[in-house]
């Protein structure tokens, strides 16, 4: 049996999200207040949890610079990043092309969710853009206490408003791997991504400080000549397709649980 090749996204590919993020055709809005939108887009069966998701946040006093490091970072996504369980690099792949893990907690009763991933990123004039998908490793096989998630496309187009100003445009269509209830897919347009754009933003704000403090000269990202990670080759990845992995039932469960459980906390 063939196994579908790994491709690192070409300059058409950037220039597909890129548009993705700016077109609302297609889109139904579902949240619009203070300098936050969002919409979404249902991929087939509605009664699937199969959706696309986009969110567009106004950015005062961030400067895109500052928006595409924060983004970068592993080492300060793990000091701002509430929900994530474990993130590391795994290897680069070219100068703008390397592979990672990330896990993050899911809202209670659900199972937490992991992703192995290709990321991909390019600076375009005042516009930055950062985006992957799923890939399978060898080394990093799906773990028994974490739901496998897919990223068919995520990322974020960073765009320049000025030198203090700029707008995020986060676009992620993701297979989270099993049968979620409506009101996740209802509470993830209207309160988690609303939120999870804010709490970048006020990342954002600390990051100077913070980095003054840290390895503040070590930006891979900006400076490949400087990352650590070794190289992996092309060949020993594959395609990480949804139907190969475990299917999770968590229809049934009630938003109730979600607020007893936190009650109890």
């Amino acid at each position: 049996m063939s196994v579908e090749s790994v491709l690192i996204p070409d300059d058409r590919a950037f220039s597909s999200f890129k548009e993705e993020c700016r077109s609302e055709e297609a889109w139904s809005l579902t949240y619009n207040k203070t300098g936050m939108t969002v919409w979404t887009q249902t991929i087939g069966d509605e009664e699937k949890s199969l959706h696309k998701i986009k969110c567009r946040m106004a950015c005062k006093d961030v400067p895109a610079e500052t928006m595409y490091d924060v983004l970068h970072d592993v080492e300060y996504r793990r000091k701002w990043d509430a929900n994530v369980i474990e993130t590391f690099d795994i290897g680069k792949l070219t100068v703008n092309a390397d592979v990672g893990y990330y896990s993050w907690k899911c809202p209670k009763p659900l199972r937490n969710r992991d992703v192995i991933t290709l990321r991909s990123w390019l600076p375009t004039g005042s516009d930055y853009i950062i985006m992957n998908y799923s890939v399978k490793h060898a080394k990093y096989p799906p773990k028994k206490d974490m739901v496998r998630a897919v990223s068919i496309q995520t990322g974020y187009l960073i765009q320049s408003q000025g030198p203090n100003h700029c707008t995020l445009t986060y676009l992620a269509h993701v297979d989270p791997k099993g049968s979620l209830p409506k009101w996740v897919v209802n509470k993830s347009s209207q309160f988690l991504a609303p939120k999870a754009m804010k709490k970048i933003s006020k990342a954002c704000l600390k990051y100077g400080e913070w980095k003054q403090r840290h390895n503040p000269g070590f930006k891979p990202w900006l400076y490949p000549e400087q990352t650590t990670l070794p190289t992996i080759p092309v060949s020993e990845l594959s395609i990480q397709h949804a139907d190969s992995l475990e299917n999770i039932d968590e229809s049934t469960l009630s938003e109730m649980q979600t607020r007893e459980e936190r009650d109890s906390d």
